[in-house]
């Protein structure tokens, strides 16, 4: 089974930097960041090396991301010529929200679980982005893909995550039995919607 765990930067089409909650319908992609489990490799793709990424798209079994129902998900595919949206995803975001009936940050489950946090933030991300300083984009992406993997990973091993609540480190356990196993039977998306 194939999987990829990405994640996506963007910027407003209006050029202003927007922290907090993002209006989808002005965002823009700027650059992809992924993990292919094919060849256990990180990539990443700006707007217009996308083409490149289509043929990987279209033979992957599941797409593992980080609010990427709701984000990530939605904003590729209006640059996709096709439909993303029948590709099974994960959306890690979704499964601790279903389970603790909050929105956690990254930053927060990898602090906890991992013991590292992001390198920045999206808001730096969109500033490098419109300074023209690519090279730093991607690297941030890239690790912020590194940490969703990781943190997959923990999940599918310890079938939990741990997360920061105040000064508590607390566990969201997840019934993680069916991510890999319903993807190859093609069931319907893994995730749970979240309320906007």
């Amino acid at each position: 089974m194939r999987y990829l765990v990405f994640d996506i930067e963007s910027i407003s089409k209006s050029g202003t930097l927007v922290r907090g909650r993002i209006d989808l319908d002005d965002q823009e992609l700027t650059l992809l960041a992924l993990y292919d489990s094919a060849d256990a490799t990180y990539k990443s793709y700006t707007r217009e090396e996308l083409p490149a990424l289509w043929p990987i798209l279209e033979s992957t079994d599941l797409f593992i991301g980080y609010n990427s129902d709701s984000f990530d998900i939605p904003l590729l595919n209006r640059y996709y010529p096709g439909d993303l949206t029948r590709i099974r995803s994960l959306d890690l975001m979704a499964e601790v929200y279903a389970v603790l009936g909050r929105r956690l940050r990254l930053q927060s489950l990898a602090e906890a679980t991992l013991g590292k946090g992001k390198s920045a933030d999206g808001l730096l991300a969109q500033e490098w982005w419109a300074a023209g300083e690519i090279e730093k984009v991607r690297a941030y992406c890239i690790q912020d893909v590194r940490i969703t993997k990781e943190l997959f990973d923990h999940a599918l091993e310890k079938g939990s995550l741990r997360y920061k609540d105040l000064r508590e480190k607390r566990e969201v356990k997840l019934d993680t039995s069916g991510w890999l196993r319903e993807a190859l039977n093609g069931a319907p998306s893994l995730t749970h919607a979240l309320p906007l």
